[in-house]
């Protein structure tokens, strides 16, 4: 039985999966260590640690963690800036504005499930003209807790009418996965996200790794499912 006959719904991830906002982050980033007289660091260097949120971000800029004293001062400074500068560089992955369409044309709805900031997400998700497709945008204000606790995959799966069990969630992250198993969903990993070489998404436990977007669609229906 194909997978489509069970799966209605497929959930993303924010950046890393669904778009790929690194160009205007490591773009923020570099304004801030400007501002600190610091050279600016190569895409390359910034890329593998956005889905790792701010922390992840500021580490590999400054060498802080949550606990160092300039942390938050830093961590709001780092967001008023890319705040001013959300979608210059942003767009949807390579063959996902293809892949949605797929998705539509094949009768399942999508939604968004992101650890990102609200007044971050919402913007973002409209200006790219994703929202009036989308059957949820679920932030990581938008409930109590954020990934990798399973809240927001729940909340996203009652917005959308939905049962987890019919669900897929996609991410690039350990917590995406964490909280879509967790939620009860199916998940997948965006092979193609912002996945760092001490990353082993093989360990997760997701049900299969996805190279590419259209990957996604074809693991829903059956062709040729990945394997983790």
């Amino acid at each position: 039985m194909a997978l489509s006959s069970l799966i209605t719904a497929i959930f993303f991830d924010l950046d890393g999966t669904l778009i790929d906002t690194a160009p205007d982050l490591a773009w923020a980033i570099n304004q801030l260590r400007a501002e600190y007289g610091l050279p600016p660091l190569a895409l390359e260097i910034i890329r593998p640690t956005i889905s790792h949120g701010t922390p992840g971000m500021l580490q590999a800029a400054f060498n802080l963690d949550r606990n160092h004293p300039d942390f938050q001062l830093r961590r709001k400074r780092l967001l008023e800036i890319y705040q001013g500068h959300l979608v210059h560089a942003t767009g949807l992955f390579p063959g996902m504005a293809e892949t949605l369409n797929h998705i539509e044309n094949a009768g399942l709805r999508w939604g968004v499930v992101t650890n990102k900031p609200s007044f971050l997400t919402d913007p973002i998700v409209a200006q790219l003209g994703l929202a009036p497709r989308a059957v949820a945008v679920v932030s990581g204000d938008t409930t109590p807790f954020a990934k990798p606790h399973p809240a927001p995959l729940i909340h996203a799966c009652a917005l959308a009418g939905v049962s987890a069990a019919q669900c897929v969630y996609v991410g690039d992250a350990e917590r995406d996965i964490v909280a879509g198993r967790a939620a009860g969903l199916k998940t997948l990993v965006a092979g193609f996200g912002y996945l760092s070489p001490a990353d082993h998404p093989e360990n997760w436990g997701a049900d299969a790794i996805v190279a590419t977007p259209s990957a996604i669609l074809d693991w829903v229906l059956g062709k040729h499912p990945p394997q983790v």
